[in-house]
């Protein structure tokens, strides 16, 4: 059995790499990116897969040999670029056995969004796995949708967008308002989430998965906190002398705040919503330590997670 890796230059896709590696059984690992030149690098041949061109696309390994398909690419890329395959190319899926996606818990958590941009990303997202659910439904290949929260984490040069900017923001700021109450998160660690993906390779390579598991997996890290609290976690895990341990969490009270961002509203709907959310509950998805069957993971994870 090969394992196909898709969005390999990102955080996820440098752990799972790396997890990989380790694994054991080990199996043949075939690394792809957009910005890829087929070159050997330090960590091997990273092969091209432009979603936006699937006539380009060239499967490395063995020709028709079995097959599992990991992808953290974008889903609304990857749904296109697959069915594109099975109608115009379909000997290039001769191997496929299997197929994990990554979309994103947005799909969930967005849908009653007020402002037009957040209501085009569920629609891109839900419109993805539904296209990439009814093409391996077509192709009588086994698929699951990874919907992870908030994803966070630096994996060798790869860097979060999420929780980092929050961290460069602390380091630059004396003091950072928030509402007074916030709401839940459940940050994930790109190691957590490769690791998952990862398990859900080995079981179906086993017994199979289970088939209570549904083929949408809504995702979380093992620890549910405040967005305040996971500020305070964040700067605490920081050394001594780092800049984001001094800036002072600011609380001010909830109607303040949405006051003071209601010019927002004019400018940018998105980020006036962005405040609102603060003050949503963003958890209550599948930590990722019940998939796994691990002991689970504190918050935040300075370690990768081991396969």
């Amino acid at each position: 059995m090969e394992l196909h890796l898709f969005g390999a230059a990102t955080p996820t896709g440098e752990a799972l790499r790396q997890q990989a590696s380790g694994a054991d059984p080990a199996w043949p690992l075939h690394v792809y990116s957009r910005q890829a030149n087929g070159q050997s690098g330090s960590t091997g041949i990273t092969h091209p897969a432009d979603f936006t061109n699937p006539r380009a696309f060239r499967p490395a390994g063995e020709p028709g040999a079995p097959a599992i398909w990991i992808s953290f690419g974008p889903i609304w890329l990857l749904a296109p670029f697959l069915d594109q395959l099975a109608r115009g190319q379909p000997q290039r899926l001769a191997g496929l056995r299997g197929l994990i996606a990554c979309s994103s818990s947005s799909a969930i958590t967005k849908r009653f969004a007020a402002n037009r941009f957040d209501r085009e990303l569920v629609a891109r997202l839900s419109g993805a796995e539904e296209q990439l659910l009814a093409t391996c439904h077509r192709l009588q290949v086994p698929c699951r949708i990874l919907q992870p929260t908030l994803i966070y984490g630096q994996v060798g040069p790869y860097q979060d967008r999420n929780l980092s900017r929050l961290l460069q923001l602390m380091r630059r700021l004396p003091c950072l308002p928030l509402p007074a109450e916030t709401g839940l998160r459940q940050p994930i660690h790109a190691s957590q989430l490769a690791a998952v993906a990862l398990h859900l390779t080995r079981q179906l390579l086993g017994s199979g998965w289970d088939a209570a598991l549904p083929e949408r997996i809504p995702l979380g890290g093992d620890v549910e906190l405040s967005y305040r609290a996971m500020l305070q976690a964040l700067q605490q895990a920081q050394p001594p002398a780092d800049p984001a341990r001094r800036c002072r969490l600011l609380p001010i009270p909830n109607p303040l705040v949405f006051l003071l961002a209601a010019p927002l509203l004019l400018r940018s709907p998105k980020a006036f919503e962005a405040v609102l959310r603060m003050g949503a509950d963003l958890a209550g998805f599948m930590p990722s330590h019940q998939l796994l069957a691990e002991p689970p993971q504190p918050f935040p994870l300075c370690e990768p997670v081991a396969p």
